[in-house]
């Protein structure tokens, strides 16, 4: 089925009833927007989020400011564009309606087609029943905390809305094309590789495969077939369910490796030629080594759930390369990347950001994984499996993501980090461990004397914290610092049930 063959331009009634407004203020999140879909936030809703938007891109950029739009292939996705669409339209914006889309085509959009903004209608990996907005003005960036406050704030402000036409709407055909070539950049791969693509039914299936073919890989399949029910399990790479999927299908097929894709095409999961899963924290480690050969003096930065070997790797320090630790969330990572100019940025979650000369700075699933086909090509004579290996021994935790309510959440975990670093400055030990280091750029992450470590922050964009644990000793040792991080937690009583588990 060719999901593209039938899109066409929206057409607009703004006579309609609707309901009255919902519209969550705990759905403005640090860099975007996320709500339970028509729960949290309602089709009025939605409109006086568009109008709230559009008011702040006119306000930063100019009145009748372009404004690139797509959505993911959820089943209400194109609903909730409608409706953003609507409020923008009040706003005065200049539509340029780029159809189904990922984030990052979206991004690159904005690049493409020289809009003034960009706003993409997806709720990336979140469960189905979710809805989001991604948007930003600066080219490859996204909106911070303090963008997305200001928006709150002109929509909670909005009374007696109506829509009106005082804009101009373009639907544009035919982008998914010149996306791809520019992924590709006329790049092939010298040798045979196989490569599982797993898109969990997400949007990532109507892009993902043919990509990797048109570089010359063989590609199996694995839940391409857009499906917004998500019939197998949700799409997303840090998840076990479809980490477990990916893991049957390379044995199966004897494949070089399983690249998976989340629901907006723009973080990577991969499983190796032996069906195991590496964390992307290490896959970026190995990536930022096989940039590092063909760019010398190049900065790298990496989120503060990440891996501490990249501290500790010689060949990066041979190759004279620096490396900086951010604040996790793709917004406050592209930023940064931009700052220093760095070459590449790495998210333990699979968002990488791929600057010039590789890439234009976000992040792109999909330019990740030519990034990744690239390494086992460079590297044909050495599978991936024996890449990892050669990697330095440490044990890590999942991402694990217990409940807390968003409006618990940031003041508990400054409640932890006070505890920790009062412990730190008192030279007390963390199971028997004097602590080395605390950062609380983001969250806290305390290292230990022994460079094992672990973190606890809030997430961007769900009522949970995330807790990551990375030890240099033993998976006992995981188990002893999570074990005194979960008794911190508990003994708040706004801690609730985990994701995932040790």
């Amino acid at each position: 089925m060719n999901v593209f063959k039938n899109q066409s331009s929206l057409e607009f009634n703004f006579d309609e009833k609707l309901d009255p407004t919902v519209i969550s203020p705990y759905g403005f999140r640090e860099y975007d927007a996320r709500w339970l879909f028509p729960d949290d936030v309602n089709q009025q809703g939605l409109e006086i989020f568009g109008f709230s938007l559009g008011t702040y891109i006119s306000n930063r950029v100019k009145p009748g400011a372009s404004v690139v739009i797509g959505h993911d292939y959820r089943s209400y996705s194109e609903e909730v564009k409608y409706h953003v669409a609507k409020g923008l339209l009040t706003a005065g914006c200049k539509i340029i309606d780029i159809g189904l889309a990922l984030s990052p085509m979206v991004y690159f959009a904005q690049h493409h087609l020289d809009t003034d903004a960009l706003a993409m209608i997806t709720a990336s990996h979140n469960d189905n029943g979710w809805t989001g907005i991604k948007c930003g003005i600066e080219k490859s960036l996204t909106f911070g905390p303090d963008e997305v406050n200001e928006i709150k704030k002109i929509a909670l402000a909005t009374k007696d809305f109506k829509a009106k036409h005082n804009g101009t709407y373009e639907f544009k055909h035919d982008l998914r094309q010149d996306y791809l070539d520019y992924l590709t950049q006329g790049y092939k791969i010298k040798n045979k590789l196989k490569i599982v693509a797993a898109c969990g039914n997400g949007t990532a299936g109507a892009f993902a495969p043919d990509l990797l073919r048109a570089i010359g890989c063989e590609v199996v399949e694995l839940h391409c077939r857009l499906d917004h029910s998500f019939p197998n399990y949700n799409p997303n790479p840090e998840d076990m369910v479809m980490l477990e999927d990916m893991t049957a299908a390379v044995k199966n097929h004897h494949a070089d490796a399983a690249f998976g894709f989340d629901g907006d095409g723009d973080r990577l999961g991969v499983v190796d030629n032996l069906g195991e899963e590496i964390f992307s924290d290490k896959i970026g480690l190995m990536l930022a080594r096989n940039v590092a050969a063909d760019y010398p003096n190049s900065t790298f930065v990496i989120d503060v759930k990440s891996t501490g070997l990249y501290f500790h790797d010689e060949y990066l320090k041979a190759q004279n390369c620096k490396i900086e630790m951010w604040k996790t969330g793709h917004s406050h990572m592209k930023r940064r990347v931009r700052e220093l100019n760095s070459i590449c940025g790495f998210e333990k979650s699979g968002h990488f950001f791929i600057n010039e000369p590789l890439g234009l700075g976000f992040d792109d699933g999909l330019k990740s994984a030519i990034l990744m086909a690239k390494l086992l090509d460079d590297n044909i004579d050495t599978k991936l499996s024996e890449m990892k290996s050669k990697l330095p021994l440490t044990f890590q935790s999942p991402t694990m993501a217990p409940y807390c309510a968003d409006d618990e959440k940031y003041q508990l975990v400054e409640g932890v980090a006070k505890s920790i670093e009062d412990k730190a400055k008192n030279n007390e030990k963390i199971v028997g461990l004097a602590i080395k280091n605390v950062l609380t750029v983001n969250g806290v992450r305390f290292e230990l004397e022994n460079g094992s470590w672990g973190l606890v922050r809030a997430s961007s964009n769900k009522p949970s914290l995330v807790v990551v644990i990375e030890s240099f000793q033993s998976m006992d040792e995981v188990k002893a610092i999570f074990k005194y991080i979960n008794e911190i937690l508990d003994a708040t009583g706004k801690v609730g049930e985990y994701d995932q588990t040790l």
